[in-house]
Parts: structure tokens; C-alpha cells; sequence
């Protein structure tokens, strides 16, 4: 068991790493089409204290602390005379991605489950949670944030 936990994890971290790649693709094909703007406005999780329940608050600090920082410079507030609309935009496809990301694993994960064990399957959901769901809840969460920036600035 310790080695298909193991295992499974190592082989998460990996298949997360390909999925950024796959789900980039994806939503670049995804957005051609028009049911992206419905996705543009999509929250997956919406309530603050669900998001405090799970600790998005302490990914929020890794993510800030850690070389992840380095990772999608478009999305970042430096200063006060930014385009919020082009922030938003691109968390959204952040965001996007990252949910595709996420459900390219998860597949991954049911399959290998069936296939190998639930122990292994499992444990490639770990890392998924932590490299795809995560990020993904984290820009939905700053997208409300910029959206009630705008609605301070409309009034």
C-alpha cells in the first residue's frame, strides 16, 4: 500500500505537469467557441467561508511565498494603473485551464484506480488538488475580488 501511495503520488506530480500543457491546448481550442463566455463568469466554489474551510487562504500565501509566484506574470497587481478587465481576462483563462487540467487527471485517477487501485488512484489525486484544483479555485476568488474593484470604480 505505501507503494502505490507512493507511487501514485509521484505519477500525480507528473501527469499534473503534462496536464498545464494539454489543458493549455484545450482552452485555446475552447475559446473559439461561444460557450466560453459562459464559462467566463463561472464559480465553482462561491462561498468565502467554504474557501477558508479548505485552507485557500494558506495555498494563497504558497503561491506567493514559493517560485509559483513566477509562474503567470500577466495576473499580477503591481500598481494602480492597470487594465482589471485584461487581469481578469486572463485569470479567467488561467483559471480555465487550470479546471481542465484538473478533469484530464481526474480520468487519469478513475482509470488508474480501476486498473491498478484505489490507493494509486487516490494518491494521484493529491498533487492534482494541489496543482490544478487549487490554482484554479484561487483565481475564482480573485476574480470576484476585481470585480468588486470595478464596481467600486462604476459607482
Amino acid at each position: 500500500m505505501t507503494k502505490e501511495l507512493v507511487l501514485g503520488f509521484i505519477f500525480g506530480i507528473s501527469l499534473s505537469f503534462i496536464s498545464w500543457l494539454v489543458a493549455i491546448i484545450l482552452n485555446s481550442l475552447l475559446l473559439k467557441t461561444s460557450y466560453y463566455t459562459r464559462l467566463h463568469n463561472f464559480n465553482f466554489i462561491k462561498s468565502k467561508a467554504i474557501n477558508e474551510l479548505i485552507g485557500l487562504r494558506y495555498f494563497k500565501w504558497i503561491v506567493r511565498n514559493s517560485f509559483f509566484k513566477l509562474f503567470n506574470q500577466k495576473i499580477k497587481l503591481e500598481n494602480t494603473k492597470v487594465d482589471l478587465s485584461t487581469i481578469r481576462y486572463e485569470m479567467t483563462l488561467s483559471e480555465i485551464s487550470h479546471l481542465i487540467g484538473f478533469l484530464f487527471v481526474t480520468i487519469f485517477a478513475i482509470i488508474k484506480s480501476l486498473s491498478v487501485g484505489p490507493v494509486f488512484g487516490l494518491a494521484i489525486m493529491i498533487p492534482n488538488t494541489l496543482l490544478n484544483l487549487y490554482p484554479s479555485l484561487l483565481q475564482q476568488e480573485n476574480k470576484r475580488r476585481i470585480d468588486k474593484l470595478n464596481d467600486r470604480a462604476r459607482h
